[in-house]
């Protein structure tokens, strides 16, 4: 299949998978710390990436590893616990539409600091889905004013990280396959992964035995293979073979799916908030238009 063709079919994937991931998020909440989380998710995505590709790591020259390790903290690390501690505060879907400021974010960088060029198309895009998304929050603040607000600095500064974690692989890791980077990022990250864990109380005996800790395994579980491992494999190539800025343009539809999972649960949802969406869709197709 042509890339053309293809990076279309990541973003639909992604899309689903991401877009379940927040869902996930607060269902694994119900029993775990935000420190819990964040450490038990990236040590279940390394494992079950090591069993798939441990043998690429062999491909990443000795060069490449500071742009790795980098990746791993911004990409994967600290948005694990920022979006756990964010989830405590404001609902699922809230901060799946905050986290729809990535590819602005990710323009804004690329042009001030990695030297990327950018078209029309693509600055109107992204201001057009920006807008979708000050609608999507300015709505559910007035839905759920209960919530603090506060904690969506925390998605913003994810966003940041992802920011930073695209242009990166885009300018400096084009060369290392999708595979080996994901397995090097997550070698990086279980040692760090590991002592948080160790001072998170994880390991007490009452905890480990809880029936909401049990069940909110099973979530992290599914969380850390397909919305991290998985996802994180297929985002390294849809980076290669598209833009940082169609890449991140994933973020623009996973409020959508993040949101019906929301309406499923229970968290409050209206008519404005799908005419946001409408407008994010159409910021999507707006940024990767020809020129």
């Amino acid at each position: 299949m042509q890339n053309s063709k293809l990076k279309w079919l990541y973003l639909v994937i992604l899309s689903l998978v991401w877009g379940s991931s927040f869902i996930l998020i607060k269902k694994s909440l119900v029993g775990l710390t935000p420190m819990q989380l964040g450490a038990l998710r990236t040590l279940f995505a390394a494992i079950f990436l090591f069993l798939i590709g441990f043998r690429s790591l062999k491909t990443i020259s000795a060069s490449d590893w500071k742009w790795v390790t980098i990746s791993a903290f911004a990409g994967t690390f600290i948005p694990a616990f920022l979006f756990a501690f964010a989830e405590t505060e404001i609902d699922s879907g809230i901060a799946s539409i905050l986290n729809s400021t990535t590819p602005l974010v990710t323009l804004i960088l690329g042009v001030l600091v990695f030297s990327v060029q950018f078209n029309k198309n693509q600055l109107i895009g992204i201001l057009v889905g920006f807008v979708g998304c000050l609608a999507l929050i300015f709505e559910g603040a007035s839905v759920n004013p209960n919530q603090n607000y506060w904690y969506a600095l925390l998605v913003l500064c994810a966003a940041v990280c992802y920011a930073i974690n695209v242009n990166i692989i885009k300018k400096y890791m084009q060369h290392i396959s999708p595979m080996a980077i994901a397995n090097g990022n997550f070698i990086v990250l279980v040692i760090p992964a590991l002592i948080i864990l160790g001072f998170s109380g994880f390991f007490s005996a009452d905890v480990i035995v809880d029936p909401k800790v049990q069940t909110s395994l099973i979530f992290v579980a599914i969380l850390a293979v397909v919305g991290t491992g998985i996802a994180k494999v297929l985002f390294n190539k849809l980076i290669q073979i598209s833009t940082p800025v169609f890449a991140t343009s994933v973020t623009y539809t996973i409020p959508i799916i993040a949101l019906l999972w929301g309406v499923l649960d229970h968290e409050k949802f209206t008519i404005y908030q799908v005419f946001a969406a409408g407008i994010i869709i159409l910021g999507v197709y707006i940024t990767n238009k020809s020129k």
